[in-house]
């Protein structure tokens, strides 16, 4: 008889623990619980998106400051005083200035060959002039 008790609380006990699984499986897959999960999904990944967007903003940000360092443009470069003219009209005439590099920068840690000074490359092509509609300048003469 004890076994027979026992064996009918067991069964009581996992029917009990069966239907509470059904209860809360019926009551996740409700629409309203559906939807529910879904809009908090939604919301947890625009979450992470904003963060992400943010995270990738201060990179940039992080990023441009290290290279405005390394080019000198965060006012740290040092531009030398123009040149005399010469009389042979060399590059540099004009009152070109060459920007070097800050002392202490990376760039200024550069070696420079010997007998040669660090200067910025220099515009050789002049720019061409601009043609007016219906001229050109390559017609032979009729005459």
């Amino acid at each position: 008889m004890v076994r027979r008790i026992f064996w009918m609380a067991v069964g009581a006990g996992a029917t009990v623990w069966a239907m509470n699984k059904a209860n809360e499986a019926v009551h996740r897959l409700t629409p309203d619980s559906l939807s529910g999960s879904a809009a908090c999904g939604a919301l947890q990944l625009g979450d992470a998106a904003r963060q992400f967007a943010r995270d990738v903003k201060a990179g940039m940000a992080e990023r441009e400051q290290q290279l405005r360092a390394d080019l000198g443009l965060d006012g740290t470069a040092v531009v030398e005083p123009p040149r005399r003219r010469t009389l042979s009209g060399a590059a540099g005439a004009g009152g070109d200035r060459a920007i070097s590099a800050a002392p202490g920068s990376p760039a200024a840690a550069l070696p420079t060959p010997r007998g040669t000074r660090r200067t910025t490359p220099q515009i050789v092509a002049k720019p061409r002039q601009r043609e007016l509609p219906g001229r050109t300048t390559d017609r032979k003469d009729p005459h």
